[in-house]
């Protein structure tokens, strides 16, 4: 049943039924496999593209935090290998990322990476944390542990499901929403999560990603 816009769980109130599915994490085995197996050639040519053009390391590894605990997700890395330390010596730019944790025009992004997130290939690589069951296909927003605390007291209810490589949130928000937007989307994809929803979302995806509409 969905329910109003208005009305989202907190950890008192949500326990999601929907797991230990089988079916949700059979799909997300066999859709994963057929990504990797059907875009083998293009995560090759990635590899070669980052490693000849951008050089420095190939994958960047976020720590993030999921039903699991903490893990590291794989992206190929869109910026430049010292980003962190960049980021460290401008406050300004500090100060943007640690309000929404983005940086609407990150000049730490380089020309290959700007492509690879306007197409998002450049979380093909977390098809390997779905079939290692950190993740999920469809899920809630991908948060690092110091982003817990946006959530307040749903914090806990996150923290029972995988986060996905798409969601709700990329499907019908993307950047173009506040941070406790982004929160109320991840909370109301836990509390009507169908099997039919996943199918949607999986769907209206790849729509979402060539539109390339709030994305950066």
């Amino acid at each position: 049943m969905i329910t109003s816009e208005n009305q989202f769980p907190t950890a008192d109130d949500v326990v999601p039924e929907f797991l230990d599915q089988p079916g949700k994490r059979l799909l997300d085995c066999i859709i994963s496999i057929l990504l990797i197996v059907g875009f083998s050639w293009l995560l090759l040519a990635i590899v070669i593209a980052v490693k000849i053009w951008d050089r420095g390391p190939i994958f960047h590894r976020r720590r993030v935090v999921g039903r699991l605990g903490q893990f590291d997700a794989f992206k190929f890395r869109t910026m430049r290998p010292d980003a962190d330390a960049w980021l460290a010596a401008r406050p300004e730019l500090k100060a943007e990322f640690e309000r929404n944790f983005k940086l609407c025009t990150d000049p730490r992004i380089t020309a290959l990476g700007h492509w690879l997130r306007k197409t998002s290939l450049d979380e093909l690589p977390q098809l390997f944390n779905v079939l290692m069951g950190q993740m999920s296909l469809v899920g809630p927003r991908m948060i690092s542990p110091a982003e817990l605390a946006m959530y307040g007291d749903h914090a806990v209810t996150l923290r029972t499901v995988r986060p996905g490589m798409t969601g709700y949130w990329q499907v019908f928000g993307r950047q173009q929403v506040t941070y406790g937007e982004r929160v109320k989307m991840d909370m109301k994809y836990i509390r009507n999560w169908s099997m039919g929803l996943d199918l949607k979302i999986l769907l209206l995806t790849p729509i979402a990603v060539i539109r390339g509409k709030g994305a950066y």
